[in-house]
């Protein structure tokens, strides 16, 4: 069963993708950046086994990749595959799942860093909801919306989670890990246009939060059902708070009570994209920081807010180049130490 993680006194951290095709160098820039609070991540500019879906669908039942698309090829016996999984799931087998070079460079790179400064090493991996709905069927039907294909990919993610967690702390010797779902879909609850169930939403959230024994999290980058995800009890909860703050605050009695039980809330406020970077300052983006602390602090203790926030970019830093997002990394640590001056130890 997933646990919370230890308060991180508005540490900084990063998301997911990096604009890198070197993974030695990815990884030398987030540990410079992040000592404390490291993040493995993804490298999509290496090559499309390395972008989101793909990285995690080594394991799908009949899935196929093809003219760049990752499909359900259907001469291929998914049925049998997908027992296994179930048996996997059950027997908690995660070997299977193993990530490797080909879809998780930077993953492997890591392996080989010294993590002394960490107490925590996180990484990511794509949410069952998302997965589901950007795999179609021979009938270009998502995935999502077949209830045993719903049911065991979330069972697969779940076991390419607890690989990870596994890894993590085997090779880092941190005392705590921490899996994000990747789940941008997640902006569809609620939608009639891209209508998701609750129902399948929450069965696929506690069969991972079940599987790992670490934090687990939640990623989404567009505005969403807060209140829905808070009530999950993810360890972490990331979004784009730099422009989405104002919907998650309208949220203010789920938020509190979320971070009294022990959630974390990654305020997503650097842009990742370095034209919207470009434009922003210093201090403007601690203005931003600090009219969140107030708004929320009128409802709790500073303490609680301080003490249950990170500091992040926007989403991942896939488009630009490695210096620009040494920047973006750069102005997300800084923001959080300006953040932190003065406040009583």
């Amino acid at each position: 069963m997933s646990s919370w993680i230890t308060p991180p006194e508005c540490g900084a951290t990063g998301i997911g993708g990096l604009p890198h095709t070197d993974p030695r160098q990815a990884c030398d820039d987030v540990l410079e950046a992040f000592p404390k609070f490291p993040y493995v991540p993804t490298l999509p500019n290496r090559g499309l086994m390395e972008s989101i879906v793909f990285c995690d669908s080594t394991s799908l039942p009949g899935g196929i990749v093809h003219d760049g698309r990752l499909g359900i090829d259907p001469s291929r016996d998914a049925g049998s595959e997908m027992e296994k999984i179930y048996l996997d799931f059950m027997e908690k087998n995660v070997s299977p799942y193993a990530r490797t070079d080909r879809n998780a460079s930077a993953f492997f790179e890591m392996a080989k860093r010294d993590f002394s400064s960490a107490a925590i090493l996180k990484c990511q991996v794509t949410g069952p909801v998302t997965f589901g709905m950007q795999v179609v069927d021979a009938d270009r039907r998502p995935l999502y919306y077949d209830d045993q294909y719903a049911d065991v990919i979330s069972k697969m993610i779940a076991l390419i989670a607890r690989w990870c967690e596994e890894a993590m702390r085997q090779f880092s010797g941190v005392k705590e890990t921490l899996v994000v779902l990747n789940e941008p879909y997640l902006a569809s609850l609620g939608s009639s246009v891209v209508p998701i169930r609750q129902e399948n939403v929450t069965a696929g959230w506690e069969d991972i939060a079940g599987m790992v024994e670490g934090g687990i999290g939640i990623h989404c980058c567009a505005n969403t059902d807060w209140s829905y995800l808070m009530g999950l009890n993810p360890s972490f909860l990331s979004f784009d708070a730099f422009t989405c703050s104002r919907e998650l605050l309208l949220y203010m009695d789920d938020l509190v009570e979320f971070m009294e039980r022990g959630g974390v809330v990654a305020w997503g406020l650097v842009p990742a994209r370095p034209e919207d970077f470009s434009k922003v300052t210093p201090d403007s983006l601690f203005q931003q920081f600090s009219a969140i602390r107030q708004q929320v602090a009128d409802s709790c203790s500073d303490d609680l807010f301080m003490k249950q926030s990170v500091v992040t970019p926007t989403c991942g830093i896939q488009t630009g180049d490695p210096s620009q997002a040494r920047e973006i990394m750069g102005a997300a640590a800084a923001l959080s130490d300006r953040a932190r001056a003065g406040r009583p130890k």
